[in-house]
């Protein structure tokens, strides 16, 4: 667990150096702050398990099996990455690894009525699926208590009939145990859980984003409970690793994510030719075509005419 923390912010780290160089494509969403939340509940899913993560949960990717070199791939927009350059960030699918791509969560991921009406679903279908809402206090400049009323969002749940679960979403261990529950709870065929994770975005909502808006004594307050040294110390100080043994796992993970950065500035971007290859499923030869991708009748007669002279409803011609 802690060589994933540590991997998971080491990645990041990285990733902001590139973006300041210019090497990035696209926008860069860091999870400080968050990791113990991500890796925690990641760790907690066996082979046969899907994880459909949302944009800061680098770190239950990792645990799910993704290699850095990936993940700086896909940031980089490299032809050797899993979207081949047409996408980036965490918006892939590994159906060997469980991992369905997610879209980015516009309104928040859990301020939308699609969530409200999937969540409603999946309780009333009793699904064994487990929900973790990540309470990071903002959703890019809007504090959570502008977005809803409730001082414990572990109510929340209540609202579906399903059971919830606080927990310190900076201590990997108790995330950890919550989710190792929920899961046991859904393959027992108990249906839903949500597991609410109680932690904090430690900066802002992108990397162009300045964090102006956040008080600094709250982003200290937080800052104090960082995950990752929080965890160090547990380790050290109940005698799971000494200062020497975490020091050589940070050396080990420093050595791996060098590697991969000087491996993948040397791959190739895409050719332009590729944007239209893999993004179309050929139709069967024999199947119907779905109305949708039907002509509409008149449709084409109306715009060959030109935008000006198309016939509007009412007109005569």
């Amino acid at each position: 667990m802690y060589r994933l923390l540590s991997l998971t912010r080491g990645v990041e780290e990285r990733l902001e150096t590139l973006f300041k160089q210019g090497h990035v494509v696209g926008g860069l969403y860091r999870s400080l702050g968050q990791e113990a939340t991500a890796v925690g509940c990641g760790y907690a899913l066996r082979g046969d398990d899907w994880l459909a993560p949302s944009i800061r949960d680098l770190g239950a990717l990792l645990a799910r099996g993704i290699h850095p070199r990936d993940v700086l791939r896909q940031y980089l927009a490299r032809g050797t990455s899993l979207c081949e350059g047409k996408d980036n960030t965490n918006h892939f699918t590994v159906p060997s690894l469980g991992l369905l791509g997610p879209i980015s969560p516009l309104g928040g991921a859990s301020r939308t009525g699609a969530s409200h009406e999937g969540l409603a679903m999946a309780a009333a279908l009793n699904l064994p699926i487990v929900v973790v809402l990540q309470h990071n206090r903002w959703s890019f400049g809007t504090r959570s208590t502008s977005q809803a009323a409730v001082e414990d969002w572990s109510d929340v749940a209540g609202a579906y009939g399903v059971p919830a679960v606080g927990v310190d979403g900076n201590d990997v261990l108790q995330v950890y145990d919550a989710a190792v529950q929920a899961v046991a709870r859904a393959r027992a065929g108990d249906g839903m859980t949500i597991v609410v994770a109680e932690t904090y975005r430690m900066l802002g909502h992108a990397q162009h984003d300045s964090q102006k808006h956040v008080p600094t004594e709250e982003l200290a307050e937080w800052e104090a409970r960082d995950p990752i040294q929080g965890f160090e110390r547990y380790l050290i100080e109940f005698g799971f690793e000494s200062q020497s043994s975490v020091e050589e796992i940070r050396a080990e993970v420093d050595a791996l994510l060098d590697a991969a950065v000087d491996e993948v500035l040397t791959e190739p971007y895409p050719q332009g030719i590729e944007a239209r290859v893999g993004a179309y499923a050929e139709p069967e030869p024999e199947a119907e075509v779905p109305w949708t991708r039907r002509p509409i009748v008149g449709y084409a007669g109306n715009m060959a005419a030109g935008p000006s002279r198309a016939t509007r409803v009412g007109e005569s011609g």
